[in-house]
């Protein structure tokens, strides 16, 4: 079938993505085939799609591809997230428009709406994906609210309840004061910010004396129930037993001295605040302090600040502070640059807060969890993430799981009084509750369930297990789990990759995922994390639409290496691009080409013995490259060997002269030689492959690309491929001078090669020369006891000479044969320096060793010939 003049993407890729589906290539059921599993990180159901998700689900895409071709039973599970604090915010944004608010609704209200706005918005990053080319079995979509995940969701919480690794505990937490819900270490991101460091008086009861402490929070000065000061500073020895008098409120707070008080920093003194602080709380602890809470869950002043109730914290602390200055109690305002948590999801200063709150015992977990990963049970790709993991798990802390959100999944526990049932649902907490309160008449009503919800994470953690309902069907469960690989982000190792792996051991008693491949993060030129505010993050949508899935795909993946971070330019977009019209060009250049019965002629079967070698280095290459996840690497070197080795030599080395037939084999070997790139390219660029592959040849049905066999070749011919690497250095030194001497590309000249045993073996390789001849355009190609005249070049150790009837500028051709000798000069004392190294050479493989000898030796030779070639023009 002729191709158009130029390559359409949006011709050819809903067309295939359609005929892809259609033909039911993405489902798997189990068989006798070796599964090859991944389990999407599933995107927030709130979401659109960007750059981090393209580079993340293209990675997953091209190794599920690579899987199917390999013969594989290749099954990529799709999913989102319900996303408790985000779509719960979006739910409550999206009624306020509608003059609804959440606190005139019923629990159950809320929920409808937010179903009903899921059920409307919640698809449309999956249809995104779908247009990147995103290869999942959509027959097996989840989402972590719906039966089966909340089915296990709940059946976990129930487990470890009653397995005694999980407790509730009223403890400081970190609060978010817009979204009104506790967050995990973890949810809070932790960055500089200048703010305000206010110098206060405390005045001593019964005396003129002040203690000055210096805070960035004046609006907690209300919530201080003690002044601290470490118990070896001997500036106030002399107020044991006093007290302090609190300002604005005069709350009279005793002066105590404990260990965690740094003398040397500011004064020396602390304020404490037990409510609004976690090293606060524990010197309350230790000292048995009131504790007063100065803030309503929504950050506006408490009624126990008695003078600001109802104010927003950052109105109260202006208030506050001319408040001070008014009664001569403020000393001095300064800047200060310090560390602000605020929430992952509303970007609000996070609130220290005590609270009651749900805990996993993660110490009770971490054990298995942290082996697996040490001795690469789980391996991690790039191996250096195992310092962060091993760090986080040798330091963890208990999960708080509870939300005080509606969306998500309730809390399985019923209390009657301060008594709690933890069941699967009311009628087994109901049970648990008559049998233990020996109460046989108690009734659901007597009863009431936990207003919160479990943090997303809860149901995330379990998605490799909950994916294939593996709490109820074994069978699925046995065949996919544990999953092949999670392709992921760095930042989310303790979110996430720890907590999964926990869970895994947990259940399962094994892992979840033999690798994990951690992903850098998408970062623009100068290096920036793209993101919405910077205005530095290109529409996803929109890069398809311009430049094609199969661009963006190679753009993607272009600069990505394992675990680096990505610096995109739409520049590599628009080179995937250009490599899909190279590709589409020299498929219509093949289909161009008239053949005819003749036999190939000897130049043609060696370019096509040289390229099957080029080959089958290609395809271990990427097999490795495989193997160790260095895909960027992988299509790095497919676009060289397609672009450089394909395109430009091979072609050019069978192309017949103008009007000329092709021998009808060569041809065939050329078309198949295109059908293995489309093999080995798909997984990167499947739409164009798919569409070459079909254009080449008559394809029977359900004979697709996408589904074809992944290449293997073991053919090698050694002497042809070195024959032909020697000739393009020849053909390219030939063009060099052509170029230099203004000389046109099809003028023909004799090439002299100073005779030697090299040359008499290239000689004699069958093709050898008319390839040279063919391609360098030359009059003739002959072997020289000695070249005197001429322009000389070296190939390797080779002296070759370009006759030319051209005058030639004596000077410029001094000057250019000068630098060459400089830097051949350079190049051998670096080696030279390095095989002086007793320590590279005694430890380097030996292998390498003697390829360093043989760069010198060939440098060495180079030199000689070069400062023979400026003797001879100088003389």
């Amino acid at each position: 079938m002729e191709l158009s003049s130029r390559y359409v993407p949006s011709e050819t890729e809903a067309k295939w993505y359609h005929h892809w589906k259609e033909r039911k290539y993405f489902a798997s059921v189990p068989d006798d085939r070796e599964p090859f599993t991944i389990v999407i990180p599933p995107p927030n159901v709130t979401g659109v799609l960007h750059m981090g998700h393209m580079l993340n689900n293209t990675i997953q895409d091209v190794l599920i591809r690579k899987a199917r071709l390999d013969g594989k039973n290749a099954c990529w599970v799709p999913g989102t997230d319900h996303a408790s604090i985000a779509t719960e915010a979006k739910v409550v944004a999206h009624l306020r428009k509608k003059g609804i608010k959440k606190s005139d609704l019923t629990r159950e209200e809320f929920l409808e709406y937010a179903w009903e706005w899921k059920e409307k918005y919640g698809g449309i990053i999956l249809k995104q994906l779908e247009k990147l080319g995103a290869s999942c079995d959509w027959d097996r979509t989840a989402f972590t609210m719906d039966e089966v995940r909340s089915d296990h969701v709940i059946k976990a919480f129930v487990d470890l309840y009653h397995n005694k690794k999980l407790y509730r505990k009223k403890r400081m937490v970190n609060w978010d004061p817009e979204a009104l819900t506790v967050l995990s270490n973890e949810e809070v991101i932790y960055q500089e910010e200048t703010d305000t460091l206010c110098h206060v008086r405390y005045r001593i009861k019964d005396s003129d004396e002040f203690v000055v402490i210096a805070t960035t929070r004046p609006e907690t000065i209300m919530g201080d129930t003690a002044v601290a000061v470490h118990p070896d500073d001997k500036r106030y020895h002399h107020l044991k037993g006093k007290k302090a008098i609190v300002p604005l409120v005069d709350r009279e707070v005793p002066i105590v001295f404990d260990d965690y008080v740094e003398m040397d920093f500011g004064t020396g003194a602390l304020k404490v605040t037990p409510a609004h602080d976690v090293n606060d709380y524990e010197i309350g602890l230790r000292h048995n302090l009131e504790i007063v809470d100065v803030l309503n869950p929504d950050g506006t002043m408490s009624e126990a600040t008695q003078i600001y109730i109802g104010m927003p914290k950052e109105e109260a602390r202006k208030r506050i502070v001319k408040d001070l200055q008014a009664q001569e109690l403020l000393v001095k305002i300064e800047d200060l640059v310090h560390n602000v948590g605020r929430s992952e999801r509303t970007q609000s200063i996070v609130e220290p807060r005590l609270s009651l709150q749900w805990y996993v015992d993660m110490k009770a977990l971490a054990k298995p969890a942290l082996e697996a990963v040490e001795s690469d049970e789980v391996e991690f790709f790039p191996k250096n993430q195992k310092n962060l993991y091993r760090h986080w798990m040798e330091n963890i802390r208990d999960w708080c799981i509870s939300r005080q959100l509606w969306w998500g999944q309730r809390i399985p526990a019923w209390y009657f009084g301060d008594d709690v049932f933890v069941a699967k649902n009311a009628e087994e907490a109901l049970m648990l509750a008559r049998k233990q309160l020996n109460k046989p008449d108690l009734t659901l009503d007597d009863l009431v369930q936990d207003e919160d919800v479990l943090d997303t994470w809860f149901s995330a953690w379990l998605w490799p297990i909950s994916l294939f309902n593996g709490f109820n069907d074994r069978r699925e469960m046995d065949y996919y789990y544990p999953t092949s690989v999670l392709v992921t982000g760095w930042d989310i190792i303790f979110l996430w990759v720890a907590r999964m792996i926990m869970a895994g051991y947990e259940w399962e008693g094994k892992r979840p995922f033999d690798h994990v491949y951690f992903t850098g993060m998408v970062r623009d030129k100068q290096r920036r994390k793209m993101s919405k505010s910077l205005g530095n993050s290109p529409d996803a949508v929109a890069l398809i639409d311009n430049f094609g899935a199969d661009g963006v795909r190679f753009g993607m993946l272009m600069s990505s290496p394992a675990g680096g971070d990505l610096l995109f330019d739409e520049k590599l977009c628009e080179q995937g691009r250009n490599f899909c019209n190279k590709i589409w060009n020299a498929t219509r250049l093949l289909q161009g080409w008239k053949t005819t019965d003749i036999p190939p002629e000897d130049r043609e079967i060696l370019a096509i013995e040289w390229i099957k070698t080029r080959l089958t280095k290609l395809i271990k290459d990427t097999n490795k490259g495989y193997a160790e996840y260095r895909l960027s690497e992988v299509i790095m070197d497919m676009y060289s060997f397609v672009w450089n080795d394909y395109c430009s030599w091979f072609l050019e080395f069978i192309k017949p002269e103008y009007g000329e037939p092709l021998s009808a084999r060569v041809k065939v070997e050329a078309i198949d030689l295109m059908e293995t790139i489309c093999s080995l390219l798909h997984p990167f660029m499947p739409f164009i492959t798919e569409e070459i592959w079909h254009r080449i040849k008559e394809r029977s049905a359900g004979e697709d690309c996408i589904v074809s066999t992944y290449p293997v070749s073991d053919v090698d011919y050694p002497t042809s491929y070195e024959a032909v690497e020697f000739a393009k250095e020849v053909i390219s030194g030939v063009r060099d001078i052509r170029n230099k001497q203004g000389l046109k590309i099809r003028d023909v000249l004799p090439l002299e090669w100073v005779r030697s045993e090299t040359a008499e073996t290239y000689f004699s390789t069958k093709g050898f020369r008319s390839l040279v001849m063919h391609l360098g355009y030359l009059e003739s190609f002959t072997l020289t006891d000695q070249s005197e005249a001429g322009l000389g070049f070296i190939v390797g150790k080779e002296k070759l000479s370009v006759l030319v009837t051209q005058e030639v500028n004596v000077e410029e051709l001094l000057e250019e044969k000068t630098k060459e000798l400089q830097y051949q000069k350079g190049f051998v004392a670096a080696i030279d320096k390095k095989l002086q190294n007793e320590r590279f050479v005694n430890n380097a493989p030996e292998t390498v060793v003697q390829n360093e000898k043989k760069k010198w030796a060939d440098g060495v030779e180079r030199i000689r010939l070069l400062e023979e070639e400026i003797s001879r023009i100088r003389s």
